[in-house]
């Protein structure tokens, strides 16, 4: 029977598969006869045998319902248009989520949470003691003496401006005219 006439049928075992298929899968058949295990009778051990040949057919055949089920819905995802990267987007939306539902993700943003608060109450501490400092320093007798120097520098610099004259002290001496523009514009 060709296999594009094949009909299709999901829920069939073979699902129209040809028998050939899937034969790179390496499967163990258990030819090698060696020596029955201690405690089997060579009933049991014919038994046994008999069932891990059923069992590794049903694994030849679930294989093969396997393959065609994958290339049955890479069609279906083609006919509908959607692509590879859609289904990456869509994988990686649902783990992240999975992710943030989990109790490892709750307790670590809680732990990063609460070490944040602490760090934020610590550095506004740090900043009240440094703050609390300086006010301290401003206070103290050395940057007193500090402040009256700088101003008794600054009194002697600017001079004139304090006694209500916006004009500078002339470099010539002579404080009574104001100095001349001489632009030629």
């Amino acid at each position: 029977m060709d296999s594009a006439s094949q009909d299709i049928n999901l829920n069939s075992p073979s699902k129209g598969l040809l028998s050939d298929t899937m034969t790179d899968v390496p499967v163990d058949t258990g030819t090698a006869r060696t020596s029955i295990p201690e405690g089997l009778t060579e009933a049991e051990e014919e038994e046994l045998r008999s069932e891990l040949a059923k069992v590794e057919e049903e694994i030849v055949t679930l294989r093969q319902v396997l393959a065609a089920k994958e290339r049955h819905c890479g069609e279906l995802k083609r006919k509908l248009g959607l692509t590879p990267l859609d289904g990456l987007k869509q994988n990686l939306s649902k783990s992240w989520h999975d992710v943030q539902v989990s109790n490892a993700y709750k307790k670590t943003q809680e732990t990063l949470s609460q070490a944040g608060q602490k760090t934020s109450a610590a550095l506004s501490n740090v900043g009240s003691a440094i703050s609390r400092k300086l006010g301290d320093m401003r206070n103290s007798a050395t940057f007193k003496s500090f402040e009256d120097r700088v101003g008794t520098i600054k009194s002697k610099v600017v001079g004139g401006r304090e006694n209500g004259s916006d004009n500078l002290p002339s470099p010539t001496g002579s404080s009574d005219k104001p100095l001349q523009d001489h632009a030629p514009f």
